[in-house]
C-alpha cells in the first residue's frame, strides 16, 4: 500500500472515531451559542445601546464575563477544534459525492476548517485574557496591508471574496442545500418543517451580513480608510445607520438568532 494509500486509511479511520464525533456534535451547541449571543449583541446595536464588539469575539468575551463562562468558552474552544479536524479529514478524504461536486464539497470543507479554527483560537485567547478585539486587529492588519498598492487591492480582493461567500450563504439557503447535510430520514414532520424554516433564516440573515461586512471592506481599500474594515460588528453598526436600518438590523439578529437554534437541531441531526 503506497504512503498515501496509508495517510488516506488514517484519516479515514479518525473521521469515523466515535470520540471525534461526539466532540464535533458538542461543537455545535457550542456554535449555537455563540450565535444566540452574537444575536443579541446584534440586537443591542439596533437599539443603540452600548455593547462589545457586535461579533463572535464579543459574543465570546461577553459568555465568559458570566459565571462559569470561562469553563463554557474553553468547552467551546475544545468542540470547534474538534470541527475543524472533521471538517479537514473531510477536505483530505473527500466526500461521497462524484466528480466536480466533490472537489467542491472538499473546497467547502477546508473553508470550514479554516471558520472553526479561527473561533477556536478567538475562544482560546478570551480564555486567557488575551487581546481578542477581533475588529481592531483585523483594522491594524488592513492598514498594514493597505501601505502598499499591491496590499490594498489584496484587501479588496478578499473583500469582494467575502461579500461572494455572503451572496452564496443567501443562495444555500434559500435553495435550503443545507437539508442534504441532515438525517432528514430521522426527523419528525415538525422537526424537519422547523429545521427548514431555521435553516432558511438563519443562512439568509448570515450571508446578509457577510455580504456587507466584505462590500465595506472593498470600500476601505479604494478609500484607503481601514476603520470600514473592522468586520461584522462595523457592518451591523453601519445598516443600523441607514433607513429603517434598526429595523433591518433586527430582523438581522432574529434571523443570526435561528441559526443559532439550528446548530442545535444539527447537533443531533448532521451527519458526521
Amino acid at each position: 500500500m503506497s504512503l498515501t494509500r496509508n495517510a488516506e486509511a488514517t484519516a479515514a479511520r479518525t473521521a469515523n472515531s466515535r470520540w471525534l464525533e461526539l466532540l464535533a456534535r458538542a461543537g455545535f451547541i457550542g456554535y449555537g451559542v455563540v450565535h444566540l449571543l452574537f444575536a443579541w449583541l446584534a440586537l443591542q446595536i439596533a437599539f443603540g445601546n452600548p455593547a462589545a464588539d457586535g461579533d463572535q469575539s464579543g459574543a465570546l468575551r461577553t459568555l465568559a464575563a458570566q459565571p462559569l463562562g470561562a469553563f463554557l468558552v474553553g468547552a467551546i474552544a475544545v468542540g470547534m477544534l474538534a470541527m475543524a479536524i472533521w471538517q479537514a479529514l473531510e477536505a483530505l478524504i473527500g466526500h461521497h459525492a462524484e466528480g466536480r461536486d466533490r472537489t467542491k464539497e472538499r473546497l467547502f470543507s477546508a473553508g470550514r476548517t479554516v471558520v472553526y479554527l479561527w473561533l477556536a483560537w478567538t475562544a482560546y485567547k478570551v480564555v486567557s485574557d488575551a487581546n481578542s478585539d477581533s475588529a481592531s486587529q483585523q483594522e491594524e492588519l488592513s492598514a498594514r496591508l493597505m501601505q502598499s498598492s499591491g496590499g490594498r487591492w489584496l484587501v479588496g480582493l478578499a473583500g469582494l471574496a467575502l461579500a461572494g461567500i455572503g451572496v452564496g450563504m443567501v443562495i444555500y439557503g434559500i435553495k435550503k442545500k443545507f437539508l442534504k447535510r441532515l438525517k432528514t430520514g430521522e426527523m419528525s414532520p415538525g422537526t424537519l418543517r422547523l429545521a427548514r424554516r431555521l435553516g432558511v433564516a438563519g443562512y439568509a440573515a448570515r450571508g446578509v451580513a457577510f455580504a456587507i461586512t466584505g462590500l465595506l471592506v472593498v470600500l476601505a481599500a479604494v478609500n484607503y480608510d481601514p476603520e470600514k474594515a473592522r468586520g461584522l460588528d462595523t457592518a451591523l453598526r453601519t445598516l443600523r445607520d441607514q433607513s429603517y436600518g434598526p429595523v433591518l438590523l433586527v430582523l438581522v439578529a432574529l434571523g443570526i438568532a435561528a441559526f443559532g437554534v439550528y446548530c442545535f437541531l444539527q447537533s443531533r441531526y448532521r451527519k458526521v
